[in-house]
């Protein structure tokens, strides 16, 4: 083969296994994307018959790879997985942090943006460590990955939420002191509502006790463990947004301008876990 034409034979062969993906990627409905979604922005949404917010636009792109028409599922989060492992929908999204216990009940798709976890609190308070909240009352919303780690916090009274909202309403009406949810759930939240008078502070410890809540979060989107042929399309989507630095352009739409939702820093833990133990994190600036 001329040299000269490898770029183009390249650019053809990716191209055809684009297309031998997208006709093995089978769906619950022929023709249809059904998706999970619990409508918190930047997260997720659908408006115009189309998939709205970070991860909305994201999912909204695979389906348009695939031809496929979106069918929203908007539900509660405790629903979401459930929903996925009963094959009542295709994929879910929601600002989901990566687990390893969650790799072992669906597939989990490749990280479509980092994060810190932190504490949503009033601007009278400054608070940024595990230790800050002990002794308080804090909500969170139920079926988050890092509860259990919540309740090894000394004095730590926990309240549980079906819904962001609700946690932050309590929280307005001085019912609890402060709130871990989603950090692009709450950044938005924040920055849309300044008359609520409130901050949100990543956490500055980094203890090993204390993964979930101290450490580098990847948000993925949940798939069956027997769709692996829809999960390669998504992955495939995934990637070429990442190689584009496309990926960062979705999330200056939605507020998440920092390098901190791009760039992976800290321990990999999903290498040799739910991926090679080669696998590298994804990153673009």
């Amino acid at each position: 083969m001329n040299i000269a034409n490898l770029p183009r034979a390249l650019c053809a062969l990716l191209g055809l296994v684009g297309l031998l993906v997208s006709a093995q990627a089978q769906t619950i409905e022929p023709s249809k994307l059904t998706i999970a979604f619990t409508g918190d922005m930047p997260g997720t949404g659908y408006q115009d018959g189309k998939m709205i917010g970070y991860d909305g636009e994201i999912l909204q792109r695979v389906a348009d790879a695939l031809k496929l028409q979106v069918k929203p599922a908007l539900m509660e989060w405790s629903g979401t997985i459930a929903s996925v492992q009963a094959k009542r929908v295709d994929v879910m999204a929601g600002t989901m942090g990566w687990t390893e216990q969650r790799s072992k009940i669906m597939t989990l798709s490749d990280p479509i943006h980092y994060f810190k976890n932190g504490i949503m609190q009033s601007s009278k308070t400054n608070w940024a460590t595990l230790k800050d909240l002990e002794g308080k009352k804090v909500g969170t919303i139920t079926g988050f990955s890092f509860i259990p780690e919540l309740r090894k916090i000394s004095g730590l009274q926990l309240s549980q939420y079906d819904t962001s909202d609700a946690a932050v309403r309590d929280m307005l009406a001085g019912r609890i002191d402060a709130v871990i949810g989603d950090p692009p759930v709450v950044q938005y939240a924040i920055s849309r509502n300044p008359q609520w008078n409130l901050r949100f502070n990543a956490f500055t410890d980094n203890n090993p006790d204390f993964p979930l809540l101290t450490g580098l979060g990847q948000v993925v989107f949940g798939l069956n463990k027997e769709s692996p042929e829809l999960a390669a399309a998504v992955n495939a989507e995934i990637a070429k947004l990442w190689q584009k630095c496309e990926i960062k352009k979705i999330g200056e739409r939605y507020g998440l301008v920092q390098d901190v939702w791009y760039v992976p820093v800290g321990k990999n833990f999903r290498a040799g876990v739910d991926r090679p133990a080669a696998w590298s994190l994804p990153g673009c600036k």
